[in-house]
C-alpha cells in the first residue's frame, strides 16, 4: 500500500511539474518540436523496421567497444596505482626497521 502511494505521488508530482512548466511559451514550443520529431522518427522506423534493428545493433556494438576500452584503461590505471603503492611501501619498510634498532 505504501509503495502504491509513493508511486502515485511521484506520478502526480511529475504531471503537475510538467503542466506548470508548459505555462512558459518557449517551453511549449520546445515540447511541440520534440514531440513532432519523435512522431516522425517513430513513423520512419515503423516503416523501416530492419533499419531500426540495424541501428540498435550498431549502437550496442559501439557501446560494448567503448566500455571494453574504458574497462581496459581503468584496469591499467589500477595496476599502476598498485605498483606505485608497492614501491612506496617497500621504501618505507626499511626506514621502520632502522628506527626500531
Amino acid at each position: 500500500m505504501g509503495k502504491q502511494k509513493l508511486c502515485l505521488g511521484i506520478l502526480l508530482g511529475a504531471v503537475a511539474g510538467g503542466l506548470t512548466a508548459l505555462y512558459d511559451r518557449e517551453t511549449r514550443y520546445y515540447t511541440k518540436k520534440q514531440l513532432q520529431s519523435a512522431k516522425s522518427t517513430t513513423g520512419y522506423y515503423l516503416k523501416h523496421p530492419a533499419e531500426a534493428i540495424r541501428n540498435a545493433k550498431d549502437a550496442c556494438n559501439e557501446f560494448n567497444e567503448k566500455f571494453s576500452v574504458n574497462a581496459d584503461n581503468a584496469i591499467n590505471a589500477l595496476e599502476q596505482v598498485e605498483e606505485t603503492l608497492g614501491k612506496i611501501s617497500k621504501k618505507e619498510e626499511p626506514k621502520k626497521l632502522e628506527s626500531n634498532i
